[in-house]
C-alpha cells in the first residue's frame, strides 16, 4: 500500500486533523491526548504567531509557531523549544493551524483567548530561556556531588 504524504492528503481534503506528537509544542499540545486540525496552505503568507506544518527534507515534519515574518522567510520556534530555527520559507510550509482540542475543549486559533496565549507565551521566551540555563547548571552541580 502507497504511503500519503500529507501534502498529497491536504491536496485532496484540504485539511487534515492530527493527534500530536512529541512535546515541541507543550504546553499548548501534549503528546497522545490533543488533536490539531490544519488548513492547506494558500498563497497568503503566514503571519506571526501562526502555527505552521511546514517539512524538513527529505521527510520529516514539524508543527511550531512563527515568530517573526522577514521579507522573504521566517523564524520559527516551538512553543516549549529554546532554539529559533531560521530560514523556513512558504514553500516548505504545508500547512496552517486552525483549530485544536486541549484536554478535551476545542479551540479556534481565531478566538482572542488563544491569541492572548500565544503572545503571552512567546514573551516569556527570554525567561523560558535562562530559566533554562540556570536548571542545567543546578543539575552538572548536583551530578558533581
Amino acid at each position: 500500500m502507497n504511503k500519503t504524504t500529507y501534502e498529497e492528503y491536504l491536496a485532496e481534503h484540504g485539511e487534515l486533523t492530527l493527534t500530536n506528537v512529541g512535546v515541541s509544542m507543550l504546553p499548548m499540545l501534549k503528546q497522545g491526548r490533543d488533536m490539531f486540525t490544519l488548513t492547506k496552505k494558500t498563497e497568503k503568507r503566514c503571519e506571526k504567531y501562526d502555527v505552521v506544518l511546514y517539512r524538513v527534507p527529505p521527510n520529516r515534519y514539524v508543527l511550531h509557531r512563527i515568530v517573526e515574518v522577514r521579507e522573504h522567510d521566517y523564524v520559527i520556534l516551538g512553543d516549549n523549544c529554546m532554539n529559533k530555527e531560521y530560514g523556513i520559507k512558504d514553500e516548505d510550509i504545508i500547512a496552517v493551524l486552525t483549530r485544536f482540542v486541549h484536554n478535551g475543549k476545542e479551540y479556534s486559533v481565531e478566538d482572542t483567548g488563544y491569541m492572548n496565549y500565544a503572545k503571552a507565551w512567546y514573551s516569556l521566551y527570554p525567561l523560558r530561556r535562562e530559566a533554562k540555563k540556570i536548571k542545567a547548571k543546578i543539575r552538572g552541580v548536583i551530578r558533581k556531588k
